[in-house]
């Protein structure tokens, strides 16, 4: 196996058909992402009920702000990985995915270490139903403690796509997501341990993805262009500074919706249990076709960093309105399956 099976170069051949084929893996990998929280909601919804509904729907939010405020810096790293690769900077290469190892995985001990301090709160502020008060305390608790796995696993996503691998990170979300269906059956539906059993099942399954996903980049180090020597993981100064301050906004950004999404929450939660879990279930069904449209952007950061990195400006420019292009069509396809099959989606929930 050569480099060129674990990275691609965008920098010539047809970029619409480039886009497209790099996109799909993508969206299939993001639409597995949103359908391995959404398999707790479902089940949960089936075992536990109305109340079990809205408390994993709410702490979710919570722990999903954690969440793209890591994937902002890793989509940072993404951003810099292609450029290096585009450059056929190897080594810049292997010292920026060394540091946004480090970067990531501290920074989520860190919010992690936040959630737990200060879930109460939290909580308080949401206005969670008494109904679902505890059930929501108990799956914060333990997602937050686990919220290593969920940025680890989107890190290593980003080096990969940054490489304009789109097929791995399926792999590793597809593997995640068989585990998280196995263990809620098991957990909530067999043992009855309720909202904590789905909870369990999700950390596991991530924290299996993710471990996976180094072992098997590990075993291809080579390929990969990272060594995986002790001293690699140690952040370099220039790189954390460029990550801090690419992937700054990219945080900011992703952090603010999902921030102003919790006071929205707290204001539904606020008027009633039943309101609660319908909101939930709504933004859920929101969150999946989110996903499955970013895909077209996870698709195009690569292509565009590699071209600029490459200092083809141009190309990358039309990469760019290519993007747009697939993306217009893909609102106008699931405006019409809103209108048209709305309650067929919540009743799935």
């Amino acid at each position: 196996m050569n480099q060129q099976r674990l990275s691609k170069d965008f920098t010539q051949g047809n970029i619409a058909r480039q886009l497209f084929w790099l996109a799909l893996p993508f969206m299939a990998s993001n639409a597995l992402q949103v359908l391995y929280s959404t398999i707790d909601m479902v089940i949960v919804g089936e075992f536990v009920g109305t109340p079990g509904l809205s408390a994993v729907s709410q702490s979710s939010q919570i722990v999903n702000f954690a969440t793209m405020v890591c994937l902002g810096f890793s989509n940072a790293g993404q951003v810099m990985i292609s450029q290096a690769l585009g450059a056929r900077k190897k080594k810049e290469m292997n010292d920026v995915i060394g540091t946004l190892f480090g970067f990531v995985l501290a920074l989520s001990v860190l919010l992690s270490a936040i959630i737990l301090v200060a879930r109460v709160w939290i909580l308080d502020v949401m206005n969670i139903p008494s109904e679902s008060y505890d059930m929501a305390m108990d799956y914060l608790i333990i997602c937050a403690a686990g919220l290593i796995f969920t940025a680890g696993y989107n890190m290593v996503s980003a080096v990969l796509r940054g490489m304009g691998d789109a097929k791995r990170p399926f792999l590793f979300i597809a593997i995640a997501s068989a585990i998280n269906l196995v263990l809620d059956l098991l957990f909530t539906g067999l043992l009855g341990w309720g909202v904590a059993g789905a909870a369990w099942a999700t950390i596991i399954g991530q924290a299996a993805s993710f471990l996976f996903s180094l072992y098997y980049l590990y075993r291809r180090k080579e390929q990969f262009g990272f060594d995986f020597k002790k001293e690699s993981f140690l952040p370099k100064r220039k790189y954390v500074g460029m990550i801090a301050s690419l992937g700054t906004p990219m945080a900011i950004q992703s952090g603010c919706i999902n921030l102003s999404m919790l006071f929205v929450n707290s204001m539904i939660n606020d008027i009633g249990l039943v309101e609660s879990a319908t909101f939930g279930v709504g933004v859920r069904i929101d969150d999946i076709v989110n996903k499955i449209s970013q895909g077209i952007q996870y698709a195009a950061m690569p292509m565009i960093s590699q071209n600029i990195g490459a200092g083809q400006q141009q190309r990358a420019k039309q990469v760019v309105y290519r993007a747009w292009i697939f993306s217009a069509a893909l609102t106008v396809f699931f405006m019409a399956l809103y209108i048209g099959f709305g309650k067929q989606l919540f009743m799935l929930f």
